[in-house]
Formats: structure tokens, C-alpha cells, sequence
């Protein structure tokens, strides 16, 4: 094969492969000319009376709101086909729908309307000898169908299809793309019910095992010596309340004074917690003991007493004790003449009465 061979399959390769040329009326092609022309005669007939005399009648544009989706509709479409070739720029979709594809669904639906129509003078004539819709409503729908095969039937029709071959390929709109794939949701775990029963196995029995294993006590033996602990020292508070009580008369046969009270229920407290603990085997100490003791503080300085959530409920200052109820370590619980109640957070510097 010479040069010249070459060059010239490559001429013809050139030829095959370049955009047909498409000839049409101005800026429209025959295709936008002949759809135009179609609804331009459809939109003038649509005054016409579609029920009755001509004259008498109504008109689709009288009917209520049917000239929404029989003439309307279409002529919107025509009316985008016409501004795409005239503003190329302009409008190129109705939402997801490209504007032939909105021409396509408006004329369909035309079509089907206008054909509920005929087929309800039909039904009208079977019952009351009577065929209500006029000639306007039959032109209507044959120009409707003519719309369908403009839009719908185009690209299969030979000299139509012209118009739809050789576009530039764009991305298409996100509605109108391919859908996503639905992943399967996880499975939910449902934790296992909590068997009450040990011998029935669950979450109990695990913890039965290691206990026998170590040589513990049976759970009956258990319960007994924690029985014993606590009857003997719900025993021994009354007799130490007793005793203490018993030296405060000695004192002062007539009344106690309010320091000896406090003394008492320090040395009830005291007894109490000195009685051995039946599960570690160990004697608390009056340091380990929870002190629920009222006491008189007084501060060196004015102090706020807040509430739960740090609002001052009321102040206390070094001219005054203040009745603490409570002392919780690094505050303490403060309760004001009037019965109202507050936490004191600084403790440092606190004289105790």
C-alpha cells in the first residue's frame, strides 16, 4: 500500500465519522416545525365549544381547570422547544426531565385526556341516546396523537430521527441517573435474658462457681453468721444509747444539755461501728464510719451556701454558727434557721462547736 492509498482511506475514515449535516426551516428543525405547526392548530381549535352547539358550549379553556393538562401543558413544552433554540443558554430541563422528554409526557397526557373525553360521550350515548362532545374534541385528540409521535416515536421514525442523532453526550441529572444500591441494615444484637435461677444456668451461675471453688461458706452458713452480726448490733445500739444516756441523767437528772446529746449519740454511733463486720471479719474504727453528726460550725469569713446546682441559697458568716447536718468530707450540708438547706463547699478554716 503507497502513501497515497493511505492518505485517501484515511480521507473516507474522516468523511464516515463527521456529524451528518441537519437542514431544517431557520434555527428549527423539520421535526420543532412540524410539532409547532401541530400545536399551533390545536390551540386555536381548543376556543371551540368541546359540549353543545357551536357557540352555545363550553370551551376547554371554560371547563373548569381541563385546559391544564390537555392544552396547556403542551404548550409549554412547544413553548421551552422554541426558547432551546433561540437561548441555547436558557432553560434545558424541567426538573429531572429533559425539555423533549417533558414535551413527550405532556402530549401523552393530552392525549389520554381527550380521549376520556370521546370515550365518556360513549358511554353518555349507550345510556341517554345522547353524544355530548362536538367535532373539536375528536380533532383535538388526533392532533394530541400527532404530538405523541413527534416526541414519543421521533427517533424511530426516518425523517425525524435526524434530530436526535449526533447530540453532545452530557451528564445526566441526578434523578435521572441509575439508583443506588440498598445496603442491608446490621442485625441488632439482643442480649441474652439473665436466668434467675442458678441451677438453670446464666449470669448467676459463673458467679457461684468461683465462690466454691475458694472454699467459701455455703450460701445458708453465709446468710446465718450476717443474721447473728446484725441482731447483735441492733443489741448493742440501744445499750450503748442506753448508757450514754443513763451518764446524762447522772449529770443533770432535770434536763441533758445539747453537748451531752451530742456526746451520746457520738458514743452510740461509736459502739456500733466497733462491732465486727460479718462479711470482711474486720472492726470498723469510727474514722471509717459515715458522719451523719449534726454539729455548730462557724466560718472565719462570709461564705455562700449554694444548692445542687451552684445558685447562692443563703450566706453565713463569723458572727453567726451555722447547723451543719451533715458532713460529706469536702462540703458540708447547712440548713438555715428557716428550714432552708445548702451546701457549704470551702471548709477550709471551719471552727466545730
Amino acid at each position: 500500500m503507497t502513501f497515497d492509498q493511505q492518505d485517501a482511506g484515511s480521507e473516507v475514515d474522516a468523511s464516515v465519522t463527521k456529524e451528518q449535516p441537519q437542514y431544517g426551516v431557520g434555527p428549527f428543525s423539520i421535526r420543532e416545525v412540524a410539532l409547532v405547526g401541530t400545536w399551533l392548530v390545536a390551540f386555536v381549535i381548543s376556543f371551540f365549544p368541546i359540549y353543545g352547539e357551536i357557540g352555545r358550549g363550553p370551551s376547554v379553556w371554560s371547563n373548569g381547570i381541563d385546559w391544564v393538562l390537555t392544552i396547556g401543558v403542551p404548550t409549554a413544552a412547544v413553548f421551552l422547544i422554541a426558547l432551546r433554540r433561540l437561548s441555547p443558554q436558557g432553560i434545558r430541563r424541567v426538573g429531572s426531565l429533559g425539555i423533549d422528554q417533558f414535551a413527550s409526557v405532556a402530549f401523552s397526557v393530552s392525549t389520554v385526556l381527550w380521549l376520556t373525553t370521546i370515550w365518556n360521550s360513549f358511554i353518555t350515548l349507550a345510556n341517554q341516546r345522547v353524544f355530548l362532545a362536538t367535532w373539536v374534541v375528536w380533532v383535538e385528540f388526533f392532533l394530541m396523537l400527532a404530538g405523541v409521535l413527534l416526541t414519543v416515536f421521533a427517533p424511530l421514525i426516518a425523517p425525524f430521527q435526524q434530530d436526535f442523532q449526533d447530540r453532545v453526550e452530557v451528564p445526566a441529572h441526578r434523578n435521572a441517573r441509575p439508583v443506588r444500591a440498598v445496603s442491608p441494615r446490621p442485625a441488632t444484637i439482643v442480649p441474652a435474658a439473665v436466668a434467675e435461677d442458678p441451677a438453670a444456668g446464666g449470669a448467676y451461675a459463673d458467679y457461684a462457681a468461683p465462690d466454691e471453688a475458694a472454699g467459701y461458706a455455703p450460701a445458708d452458713a453465709h446468710a446465718a453468721v450476717v443474721d447473728d452480726a446484725t441482731d447483735s448490733a441492733s443489741q448493742a445500739e440501744p445499750a450503748a444509747a442506753t448508757a450514754a444516756y443513763a451518764r446524762i441523767g447522772d449529770e443533770d437528772p432535770a434536763i441533758a444539755s445539747d453537748d451531752s446529746l451530742v456526746d451520746a449519740g457520738q458514743a452510740a454511733e461509736q459502739s456500733a461501728a466497733e462491732w465486727p463486720s460479718a462479711e470482711s471479719g474486720t472492726t470498723h474504727t469510727p474514722a471509717e464510719a459515715p458522719r451523719h453528726q449534726a454539729f455548730w460550725a462557724l466560718v472565719p469569713e462570709d461564705r455562700d451556701i449554694v444548692d445542687e446546682i451552684g445558685i447562692p441559697v443563703f450566706r453565713i458568716g463569723p458572727s453567726a454558727w451555722a447547723l451543719v447536718i451533715e458532713d460529706r468530707g469536702e462540703a458540708f450540708v447547712v440548713r438555715h434557721e428557716d428550714g432552708r438547706i445548702g451546701y457549704l463547699h470551702d471548709v477550709s478554716g471551719v471552727t466545730r462547736g
